[in-house]
């Protein structure tokens, strides 16, 4: 069962707490208050929601101390003050103490804690006090960044809120004291953040809404609602104001019954909350879900394979070591910890810290660009990103659909056809789009229909995207009522038997339907969305409708609309394809009007699949047509998924941007999910970044700094392993030759520890152009390679340092070892801390490309330090002596040959095998 979606919706948590008793609930609420979290689903909650379910509303409003007009927003605070907001206590931040423990207890702070008390041990008081202040350091350092970047991604979470529409009853201020049921006030409909719901609350739901909390159906209309992420059905259940079955024992059976965390697929209703937050069914559940539920993402998968490489070389090298030196000196236990020192020298320990750090910098990045980052994980998948799917409207066009024509079957104007097209989308409930609004704001009309006077509603057929069309059924005259249907052209045609011409109608015949799909046609060539209007006078004999009377319509004409392309949709599109990232249109509309969009918009077609042809399709036929194709009309939510799903099995990192309740199954199957502020509930829900502005443009900077944010963590990685392996390679070498140790491990765990501090700076580091102009992944490969490649280079003059140290000054005795292992500790660190500036960047380094002024500066103090720290008080500390004046004559020589054979090597590479 996957919580994923029901997970990242609910992105702050509560402590919980229990309820006071003095609260006036009877048996439901007081079941609710003494549950709190357990380790099951407990039977009281099961209990509880069948009560709710078989009790008649005027009970449950009794019991929840609600009323049929809504609460006052001081009854509303009330509750809320004793039943705290509407959020789930699950993955809520550990307390400062044990988020500490928890950056404390890494591999690299248990080893050194190990290496701390066998210093110790042995009586040596000094090393392990400074190796416990390394642990400290490293532990703070880690508490400090990572606390920084978590507050960071909450800020960003909190800038994107779901809503809900609540009932609320207003009273006047004179008038306050009297029971709401006197009707004194008045009910208004608000939109409240989720989180400010509370039981009692009536709440109006229609498509596309996330329900927000356990509640009872009060009244709806083929209300129909998707419990997938909480019983793992995929089909939509209906659900009703009344129980069907008595003998329901299972909760999700219920027909009454809404669940927080589902959502309205289609229909609308009236709800009253039961329950909320860790009192609602899913808030029980919620504990026994983890962040292992989630499947691993392209970015973790490429970070666990780095890991693996690493384990494995160090798994091969630290053993060597170990024996190597155990033989030749004979001192097991110092070659035990020495050895134990290399392992932590081979790891990468400052890497959870510099990718979260780097995430989260990114992230805030593009929060200033109107880009919400809502999992940080998603701005690598950004980078990536090869292929991005799209719907059309409001993203390659206008967020603004204009009503263009009105015409009858022939295709002459009709403002019969008008009316009836702006009283289905008055009366309509359900989820009003852009079409809609369109009709809805001819002022005029409404002025001289007064539908609120002449018309009555009846009832009503919501749409969905089986059908793609809805119905109205209203009454003029209370002699007959009135079905008013609107929807696709086909859709509409496949209902209807007859035409309307004049004031007479005629069979639709196949001629006539020819003619028909031509007149539709020649406006879709003119870039029109067209939108057929039926009807069927029906008599006054009933008040429920359901889709087996849209039939035997008469078709009255269409109505046509202006969807324009934006002016930045064509720059936008020839930049996505100058940044490596091809583009495929997936929609709904018409073929024609998106081929003419297309071209306006400068996306050449590379071929035309219909939802209809993918449906005859099995996967292994669909997979190279998605692959060559770059549009595809007339989709279904199940055709988008199923797309997007081939392509990734085709080896891609799709992202898909959409916004509407046919787009939450392609956001959830897309590596990244791209939605916007004004989406549906479920579609931001189901999404990993929220645009603020619904433009390609923007998307493009998120993309760019995804592959800044993948630059900067791969210059970690690439340092960290060639130069950790060039070290255990001098150290091999060296073991094999000299009388002593090249180096201590204390010394060995201090160079380690400066250096690791000389990259913190790495998030904040520019990154070349050329590095951000193609997608860029994980290729585990490629940093083995490079490590066996760029290691060696650094060996190289580690071994011309130790032939210096040894010839000529003369360390080649035990009595002078402290020299040798102070003369290697200095170089070393200024060569491993000078890497980063090499291998950052393809180019000349510092001269046709300089590091950022933090990387600069902690590279050159952590430099500073390492020369000094010999020559200090504190040396002794670190068994290190004062190194004679003509070895510093030697190091700038012993450096800039290092970066030029490097700087030489980096080209060699580059021609041979790419830098990416």
């Amino acid at each position: 069962m996957n919580f994923r979606p029901l997970k990242e919706f609910f992105a702050n948590f509560l402590q919980n707490r229990h309820i006071a008793r003095h609260f006036r609930r009877l048996t439901l609420l007081d079941t609710m208050t003494h549950i709190g979290i357990s380790r099951e689903v407990p039977d009281t909650l099961s209990r509880a929601l069948l009560s709710a379910a078989s009790s008649d509303t005027d009970t449950l409003f009794k019991t929840l101390d609600a009323h049929v007009v809504g609460l006052t927003e001081s009854e509303a605070e009330v509750i809320r003050a004793h039943l705290g907001l509407n959020e789930v206590e699950h993955e809520k931040p550990l307390p400062w103490w044990l988020y500490l423990w928890h950056c404390y207890t890494n591999p690299f702070n248990l080893l050194l804690t190990l290496l701390a008390i066998v210093a110790y041990v042995t009586r040596d008081a000094s090393g392990a006090l400074v190796i416990f202040a390394m642990v400290l350091l490293s532990t703070f350092l880690r508490f400090w960044q990572e606390g920084k970047s978590s507050r960071a991604a909450d800020a960003l979470k909190a800038m994107v809120s779901n809503t809900a529409t609540v009932l609320r009853y207003d009273i006047p201020e004179d008038t306050a004291d009297l029971d709401p049921n006197l009707s004194v006030g008045i009910s208004r409909i608000r939109e409240l953040p989720i989180k400010l719901v509370v039981p009692g609350d009536i709440i109006l739901l229609s498509a596309g809404d996330m329900i927000p909390a356990d509640c009872r159906v009060l009244t709806a209309k083929d209300l129909f609602v998707a419990q997938a992420a909480m019983t793992g059905e995929s089909m939509a259940v209906e659900k009703f104001a009344e129980l069907k079955s008595s003998n329901t024992t299972n909760v999700f059976d219920l027909d009454n019954i809404l669940f927080m965390g589902t959502n309205v697929v289609s229909g609308s209703a009236r709800a009253l909350v039961i329950s909320t937050g860790n009192h609602t069914y899913f808030g029980a559940l919620a504990t026994r879900v983890t962040e292992n539920d989630r499947a691993l993402t392209a970015f973790q998968v490429g970070v666990n394979k780095v890991s693996w490489l690493l384990i494995r070389f160090m798994l091969v090298m630290v053993p060597l070591v170990l024996f190597i030196n155990g033989f030749s000196k004979g001192n097991w236990l110092q070659a035990v910890l020495f050895a134990l020192s290399v392992a932590v020298g081979l790891t990468p320990e400052m890497l959870p810290m510099i990718v979260t750090s780097t995430l989260a910098k990114g992230a805030m990045i593009l929060s200033r660009k109107k880009v919400i980052v809502k999992r940080l994980d998603a701005m690598q998948n950004f980078g990536a990103m090869d292929v991005l799917c799209t719907d059309k409207t409001g993203t390659l066009t206008q967020d603004k659909v204009f009503l263009s024509r009105h015409v009858d079957v022939w295709g002459k104007d009709s403002d019969e056809v008008l009316e009836m097209a702006y009283l289905n989308s008055y009366y309509q409930t359900g989820l009003k789009n852009l079409l809609d609004v369109a009709v809805l704001e001819q002022a005029d009309l409404n002025k001289s229909l007064n539908p609120a006077r002449n018309y009555r509603k009846v009832d009503e057929i919501p749409f969905d995207f089986t059908r793609r069309r809805m119905s109205v059924v209203v009454a003029e005259r209370e002699d007959h009522h009135e079905l008013i249907c609107k929807g696709a052209v086909d859709e509409i045609l496949s209902v209807c038997t007859q035409v309307q011409q004049g004031d007479s109608t005629q069979p639709l015949t196949f001629e006539l339907l020819q003619q028909i799909r031509s007149i539709t046609g020649d406006l879709n060539e003119e870039g029109l969305r067209v939108v057929a209007v039926a009807a069927k006078e029906l008599p006054p004999n009933k008040e429920i409708y359901s889709v087996t009377d849209e039939c035997e319509l008469t078709l009255m004409g269409y109505v046509a609309f202006l969807d324009p392309p934006k002016d930045s949709t064509a720059p936008a599109l020839q930049a996505l394809a100058a940044h490596g990232i091809s583009v495929k249109v997936l929609t709904g509309d018409n073929e024609r009007v998106t081929a003419k969009i297309c071209r306006e918009v400068g996306l050449e077609q590379q071929g035309i699949v219909l939802g209809n042809q993918i449906e005859a399709l099995s996967d292994a036929e669909l997979g190279p047509l998605v692959e060559k194709n770059n549009v595809f009309a007339k989709l279904t939510p199940t055709h988008k998924e199923r797309i997007i799903r081939l392509l990734k099995s085709n080896g891609h990192v799709v992202g898909f941007l959409g916004d509407g309740i046919n787009d939450a199954a392609a956001l959830r199957a897309a590596d990244i999910g791209v939605s916007v502020d004004t989406a549906v509930d479920i579609a931001k829900e189901a999404a990993d970044i929220i645009l603020l502005e619904k433009s390609l443009m923007v998307l493009e900077e998120g993309v760019l700094e995804g592959r800044r944010t993948f630059a900067n963590m791969l210059k970690y990685i690439r340092m960290a392993a060639s130069s950790n392996f060039g070290n255990v390679f001098s150290i091999l070498i060296a073991s094999l030759f000299l009388p002593f140790l090249p180096m201590l491990p204390l010394q060995l765990l201090t160079q380690n520890l400066l250096y690791d501090i000389s990259q913190v700076a790495i998030p904040f580091d520019k990154v070349d152009d050329e590095l951000i102009t193609k997608p860029q992944r994980w290729q585990p490969g490629n940093i083995g390679r490079f490590m066996i490649f760029f290691g060696p280079v650094s060996s190289l003059f580690d071994i011309l340092t130790f032939m210096m140290m040894w010839f000529v000054f003369s360390a080649n005795t035990m009595q002078k070892k402290a020299l040798f292992q102070s003369g290697w500790f200095v170089v070393g660190l200024l060569t491993q801390t000078m890497i980063v500036h090499m291998i950052r960047t393809p180019k000349i380094p510092f001269i046709q490309s300089r590091a950022a002024a933090p990387l600069m500066a902690t590279t050159l103090i952590i430099m500073i330090v390492g020369i000094l720290l010999p020559m200090g008080p504190w040396a002794h500390y670190f068994r290190l002596v004062a190194l004679p004046p003509l070895y510093f004559a030697f190091i700038p020589i012993i450096v800039l040959a290092y970066m030029v054979v490097t700087q030489l090597m980096k080209r060699f590479y580059i021609r041979r095998f790419g830098w990416q």
